[in-house]
């Protein structure tokens, strides 16, 4: 069975750097699974990606040796199992705010006894080498769970929803940390509020022994969240960078 390096390299207290895929097309999956980024996030909270497609794009990361993620619309049994089984390597839930959420991550992303996933599916074996049998034996150990942390709410509730077993790593959305302490949404700022968030997720990740992530703007940020202890970094994503170059590029003189 195909590991999920990922997974494997957040456990070992490593840092490991992704990217969003946003474009509801495979083939902008398959190119970035030609780079090397460690792992891609498939959008279905913020885009129009169906799960035809996301699916599509699981399989090319997967193919070329890469871990493809998904960030769900919103927590709920059916989106977890649905990206889960059309083979997805790990799960990303937005808005997780209490440790009654985080149990229900945990219950939708594994199987029993650590979970109630329900069995089904083919294309999730396919994806990590195997057959169905295997996977249900071992995914457990291979499905990388984490929670977002974006809200007032979720830095209150930090060591609850940290201290719940099964998640391996907490996410912070940026945007939306910003706008829940009432500041305009943006991926960096120096405003008090959003630093002291920031550090006390990142300390109670560290002392329940969760991997720390945040999505940043460019690699110069990322290095300086991975000198701060932070594991789990996504740069950019693919809209942003075909804009950011195509603005460059049309502002030649004529």
């Amino acid at each position: 069975m195909q590991k999920n390096t990922v997974r494997e390299k957040l456990r070992r207290g490593e840092p490991s750097l992704g990217t969003w895929v946003t474009i509801p097309h495979a083939l902008v999956a398959g190119m970035l699974a030609r780079t090397d980024f460690d792992w891609l996030t498939v959008e279905l909270e913020h885009t129009p990606m169906t799960i035809e497609t996301a699916a599509l794009c699981f399989a090319l990361v997967a193919a070329r040796g890469k871990v493809p993620l998904a960030r769900v619309p919103v927590n709920s049994v059916e989106n977890i199992k649905r990206v889960l089984d059309t083979g997805a390597f790990g799960v990303i839930v937005p808005m997780v705010n209490t440790r009654a959420e985080a149990e229900a991550v945990v219950a939708a992303a594994r199987y029993a006894p650590e979970g109630a996933r329900s069995i089904g599916g083919l294309l999730h074996a396919q994806n990590f080498s195997t057959d169905p049998g295997e996977y249900y034996a071992k995914a457990n150990g291979q499905i990388l769970v984490v929670v977002m942390m974006e809200t007032a709410q979720a830095v209150e509730n930090a060591n609850e929803i940290l201290s719940v077993p099964g998640i391996d790593a907490c996410f912070i959305g940026p945007n939306d940390l910003h706008k829940s302490l009432g500041l305009p949404p943006m991926f960096e700022s120096d405003h008090p509020a959003f630093v002291q968030s920031v550090d006390r997720i990142l300390r109670v990740a560290k002392k329940n022994k969760v991997a720390a992530g945040i999505h940043v703007v460019d690699a110069q940020t990322a290095q300086r969240r991975i000198a701060q202890g932070f594991q789990m970094i996504a740069v950019g994503s693919d809209a942003a960078f075909l804009m950011g170059q195509a603005q460059k590029e049309s502002q030649l003189p004529r």
